[in-house]
């Protein structure tokens, strides 16, 4: 943890369950527990769990120019944008590539929270400041716990009147357990699920209360890194495990598309003027790989980093694998040489114990239509 900066005040929580709190994004991080880690998987998709994930970045950014300023900094149209609602969007640099994903969510007329991960999304936003009637505060005191699973807004339902109505992508400034929290509909899983922003001591308060009541409905802590099992299922990257940071083209620097990646989506129709806006169009159909899925033969999940072979030759690399253990599948997402990623393209994947069959796939696997994390009531 020596690279840690930031802390968790839920810290000797982690080390209680046997953490020794790996660095993320400068916050020592659960990256491991002593439990499970299949039954911190099955109670979010089956029941609900609770992650700190307190390591993701919260930036205030109030004052007349606040809009512009994210208006300019990401894809999203933040006119569309009131408050109580919030969007994913994603950030890029002047040459059209990917350099953050973040939700902004718009908290009054001029006043907005931009939350992002291990990018430079606080820079993007500096950057776009500059001579602007505008504040920017980055909130290390502001906690973020995740509660996720089928049966977290039951057990909120409990506390917070009105949590079953809350859309999708919409957050309320509320009271938990007498304390002020803003809870968002939102979430890494692909489950309901709500993240609850509090102030660093009320974190412990609230960690504690909801997995003492919520043990009844079999609502345990989850590491930071069950969400690798959860994120292959839904489709939802994670910054730089996926991206060419880690797993750089031969002649070029660092550096992804939208297109690539699959998150095009996150331009918002029509809009321009964003940074990095006319190399993104330029560069639409000059795809040098797609992120795509992988299912594999047998159970054993591919290897972090393994080549995906085709006839002998590499045209890709799984970036992400696991194991189903309710669907008993093996699966992984892959950064693949554009004619591959097709539904059906036989490949394999060389593991280090040995090649294993795979056939791509289209992403995500699981609730393709996401009914889950949409559900009403």
């Amino acid at each position: 943890m020596t690279a840690s900066w930031r802390f968790s005040t839920l810290g000797d929580r982690h080390r209680g369950l046997g953490s020794n709190l790996e660095d993320w994004s400068g916050m020592g991080t659960a990256w491991s527990y002593d439990g499970d880690a299949n039954q911190e998987y099955l109670a979010i998709r089956t029941k609900a769990g609770l992650m700190d994930v307190s390591g993701l970045k919260k930036v205030h950014i109030t004052g007349a120019h606040a809009a512009h300023v994210i208006d300019l900094a990401t894809t999203r149209d933040v006119e569309k944008i009131y408050p109580g609602k919030s969007a994913y969007a994603c950030m890029l640099n002047e040459a059209g590539k990917f350099t953050d994903d973040c939700i902004i969510y718009r908290t009054s007329p001029n006043s907005w929270m931009v939350v992002h991960g291990s990018g430079t999304g606080h820079e993007e936003l500096q950057k776009a400041a500059m001579g602007r009637d505008v504040s920017i505060r980055f909130d290390d005191n502001l906690h973020d716990l995740s509660l996720q699973g089928p049966l977290a807004v039951d057990y909120l339902a409990r506390h917070v009147p009105g949590i079953r109505d809350l859309p999708y992508f919409h957050h309320m400034q509320t009271r938990l357990f007498g304390l002020p929290v803003m809870i968002s509909r939102t979430g890494y899983t692909g489950e309901r699920g709500y993240e609850i922003f509090c102030r660093g001591q009320d974190a412990p308060a609230i960690w504690d209360r909801i997995l003492e009541e919520g043990a009844e409905m079999g609502i345990i802590p989850c590491r930071f890194t069950t969400l690798d099992m959860l994120r292959v299922e839904s489709y939802l990257l994670f910054y730089p495990y996926d991206n060419s940071q880690k797993y750089p083209f031969a002649n070029e620097g660092p550096g992804d598309t939208l297109w690539e990646l699959g998150l095009d989506f996150t331009v918002s129709p029509g809009k321009t003027g964003f940074r990095g806006a006319e190399e993104h169009a330029r560069l639409r159909g000059r795809e040098r790989f797609k992120i795509f899925g992988l299912l594999l033969e047998g159970t054993a999940p591919a290897d972090e980093g393994a080549p995906v072979i085709r006839d002998g030759k590499q045209v890709g690399v799984a970036t992400c694998g696991m194991f189903s253990p309710i669907t008993g599948m093996s699966m992984a997402i892959a950064r693949l040489a554009v004619d591959c990623a097709m539904p059906g393209t036989k490949l394999e994947v060389a593991n280090a114990s040995g090649a294993i069959g795979a056939v791509a796939h289209a992403l995500p696997f699981d609730d393709p239509k996401k009914l889950k994390r949409t559900a009403k009531g």
